[in-house]
């Protein structure tokens, strides 16, 4: 029997998974990790921690599937896309990696649409300059910390990092790179002309490799730590986000994925490079050849649902402990005692700014229209309704584009719960279906194992064979109605207090 190993490299904890030919789980294996905050919208993580979380996970998957090394055929990584690893001439990490959500250089970003100009920007990357990509974040460091900037020899994204300390070989691939906002997404190759108006130096970036080819093999030293075979390769893998689409079938026209992890994203695979003209959405590279995809992203999508939690629902929280019972379905349960739009309480999701469709980073979390009707039950519908909302933000958008929408295919905690699906249905007015795969970018990072060593000729070949539909939830029309009724006033929210969130940041320095 043959199998491959899927390991994602996410912001909360790294997770691996030991897969058999046939699709099988034999094992997972996550280890947690913090993200430190060091002002309010900072977002860092040391690199040698998803390093030495990948090492005990996948180690640890490995030890638990009982599987003979020599058994095991390929390795495939997903990461978190946009964060940056900034090395020296010796591969030595230079300072914490700036992280996705990361919100510090409003300040680069403005000063790359001003030098570049928005028509050229979508010429050359196909996508604005925003906070959470990586571009920014160099320039950051060049005006901040020039000492540092002035080590720098290799630039690399998490999951390419974690590949480099374990094979000793540098490489990215397009789905990563797609998000730096330094590569040619319609040509898939870094982007010489950007880079050279920035004085950025195109050396600084690795090779780049569609997503199932082989990157590196893994070091004598990497595979006795891992209990592997010494020299068993490694795939480019993918971004987290098309590792999720691959894993969940997202790989023709007409598929659509809502994943709702730390982050939310909308997922639209696409055959042809199409880029909005008001850049709302992202215009990335899939993982599959020859392909691309339209995203939008929040940035606290279950971010917004776990700050609820841990603040305030921390009576559901004990009781969960006590109970054995997850807290997120005490909280659900409780929201389903209240009417489809919360008796009027809304909640804006931006507690670390926002991404699509409104580009700012001041953008802040908010609760309108709370009155002495509202209990408990009332703050934690609004906070799942204030999701899905933002999360409906970016299907409008692709709408408008005229992208085809055969189904929504739900992942993440959106996925797993029946009245968090049913609530995505009657808010986006499509089919919500979920497929026998909840694994999430770690099964994608699997797949793209299996074909980069040839147990399978295409990605669309494996996921024809490992991913099916297993659940549908039609929207009710009923409830649609009124959600129809409530999401043009949530829409009114943000430019109403989009200055005040302005001010409000510029109080806090």
């Amino acid at each position: 029997m043959s199998y491959v190993i899927g390991c994602d490299v996410g912001t909360s904890g790294t997770k691996a998974i030991v897969v058999s030919e046939a699709g099988k789980i034999l094992s997972k294996i996550t280890v947690e990790y913090p993200m430190a905050t060091p002002y309010p919208g900072w977002a860092e993580q040391d690199p040698d921690m998803w390093v030495k979380a990948a090492l005990e996970a996948i180690a640890g998957a490995v030890k638990k599937a009982r599987v003979f090394s020599a058994e095991v055929k390929a390795l495939g990584f997903s990461g978190q896309m946009h964060s940056s690893v900034f090395l020296d001439k010796n591969g030595k990490v230079l300072r914490p990696a700036l992280l996705w959500c990361d919100t510090r250089t409003h300040a680069e970003c403005v000063e790359v649409t001003r030098k570049v100009g928005e028509s050229r920007l979508r010429q050359w990357v196909s996508n604005p300059a925003l906070e959470g990509f990586t571009l920014p974040k160099i320039l950051w460091v060049k005006k901040h910390e020039p000492r540092t900037y002035a080590k720098i020899a290799q630039v690399l994204m998490p999951k390419d990092y974690v590949r480099y300390k374990l094979t000793g070989a540098l490489g990215t691939e397009v789905s990563d790179a797609a998000g730096t906002l330094y590569f040619d997404v319609k040509n898939r190759r870094w982007s010489k002309e950007l880079l050279t108006k920035l004085g950025i130096p195109v050396i600084w970036f690795p090779q780049v490799v569609e997503s199932q080819q082989v990157c590196g093999h893994l070091t004598p030293v990497a595979a006795k730590q891992l209990g592997l075979k010494a020299g068993t390769p490694v795939v480019g893998g993918g971004a987290d986000n098309t590792c999720g689409a691959v894993g969940n079938g997202i790989i023709k026209a007409g598929d659509v994925m809502a994943s709702l992890g730390t982050s939310g994203v909308f997922f639209a695979h696409s055959d042809q490079v199409k880029v909005d003209p008001g850049l709302r959405v992202h215009s990335f590279c899939h993982s599959v050849p020859k392909k691309w995809y339209l995203m939008g992203v929040m940035l606290s999508a279950g971010m917004s649902l776990r700050w609820y939690r841990d603040t305030l629902g921390l009576t559901e929280k004990e009781l969960g402990k006590k109970a054995g019972k997850d807290p997120y379905n005490i909280l659900s349960g409780e929201a389903q005692k209240v009417p489809a739009g919360s008796e009027g309480l809304l909640f804006l999701p931006y507690l670390m700014g926002e991404r699509t469709p409104h580009k700012d980073a001041h953008a802040r979390a908010a609760f309108v229209g709370a009155s002495a009707r509202h209990g408990r039950a009332h703050f934690a519908r609004a906070v799942f309704e204030g999701i899905t909302f933002g999360m409906r933000d970016s299907l409008e958008i692709f709408r408008e584009l005229k992208v085809p929408i055969r189904r929504v295919v739900a992942t993440g905690g959106g996925a797993v719960n029946p009245f968090w699906r049913q609530l995505q249905a009657d808010i986006y007015g499509e089919e919500v279906v979920t497929v026998n795969r909840q694994e999430g970018p770690a099964f994608g990072a699997a797949i793209l194992a299996m074909v980069g060593s040839k147990l399978y000729p295409s990605v669309a070949a494996a996921c024809s064979k490992l991913i099916r539909v297993v659940t549908r939830t039609s929207p009710n029309p009923t409830q649609a109605k009124v959600y129809d009724g409530w999401y043009p006033e949530f829409r009114k929210l943000y430019p109403a207090l989009r200055d005040s969130f302005r001010s409000i940041q510029a109080k806090l320095g």
